[in-house]
């Protein structure tokens, strides 16, 4: 995987390399012999090759060294600078040199970014726990957005058929509530009309003579329950209770359960509170 960014650094390198050694020849060759001016491009050239061998064996070492990378980087000024140099003095072609300056110090960025990607690189094994806790994040977010839609569409169903429960109820109250009032007005009719009155005269004892006995109209709208005034049982004492509670609950084999006992006392007419009643239970089943 590391060839994906350690080739195109190798190439621009050498690249960068061969391009300063020439231009330092034909450059530097025409103020001095040319042997020295190969001595010049091959000891810039050879000094940012030393730089870079250097920072490669301790980056494979886990470590980095401040003052070689700043060599490095100062090699690589410096043949950019005798690139542009040479592109400026030019007489011929200057954009053309001008615009391959750039590469020692794009060789240099490139190394830049094999480094980090050396720091940052993972395993397979890493990569693929990586890749399958991601799945299963977007899978159970998945599941989560098709539950929440599920639940809205059977929500938004309920609503759907309780609203029309509730028009069908409403509109048979209307028509019930039509139908008692049109009744209701039939009967008021009938009672205030003179032939009611007549026929009711007819065959009705009169109390008073001279009056007429009312029919009054039958009552339609609520009504409030009649309270029998029953004296309250006496309450039973919690030793009557547990004996009470102990025969219902033995009366038969095996003995009742707790809703059982409870149903035969109230049926026997016997009175005591839920909680009494529960305490007495579990006092005589322990």
């Amino acid at each position: 995987m590391s060839a994906k960014t350690v080739l195109p650094a190798v190439a621009m390198t050498a690249v960068s390399m061969v391009l300063t050694l020439a231009v330092v020849v034909m450059w530097l060759g025409t103020a001095m012999p040319w042997p020295v001016a190969l001595v010049v491009g091959l000891g810039i050239d050879g000094g940012w090759l030393a730089t870079l061998a250097y920072e490669r064996r301790l980056a494979a070492q886990g470590d980095q060294s401040t003052g070689v990378t700043a060599v490095g980087w100062c090699f690589g000024l410096v043949a950019t600078g005798v690139l542009v140099a040479h592109a400026v003095t030019a007489e011929e072609s200057a954009g053309a040199w001008l615009a391959v300056a750039w590469l020692p110090v794009a060789a240099k960025a490139l190394w830049l970014v094999h480094g980090l990607w050396e720091r940052t690189a993972l395993t397979r094994g890493a990569l693929g726990a990586i890749r399958g806790i991601q799945q299963e994040a977007r899978d159970e977010a998945a599941v989560a957005r098709a539950r929440l839609r599920a639940e809205a569409a059977t929500e938004e169903t309920r609503l759907t058929a309780v609203t029309q429960a509730g028009a069908r109820v409403a509109r048979v109250q209307a028509k019930t509530a039509q139908t008692l009032s049109r009744a209701w007005s039939t009967l008021e009719t009938a009672r205030d009309g003179e032939d009611t009155g007549r026929a009711l005269t007819s065959v009705t004892t009169r109390v008073t003579p001279g009056v007429t006995p009312t029919w009054d109209l039958p009552v339609w709208g609520p009504t409030e329950p009649v309270a029998l005034a029953l004296d309250p049982a006496p309450a039973l004492t919690d030793e009557a209770l547990e004996a009470l509670v102990d025969q219902i609950r033995h009366s038969e084999t095996p003995a009742l359960s707790y809703r059982e006992m409870a149903t035969r006392f109230r049926a026997a007419g016997h009175s005591a509170s839920e909680v009494r009643l529960r305490a007495a239970w579990k006092r005589v089943a322990v």
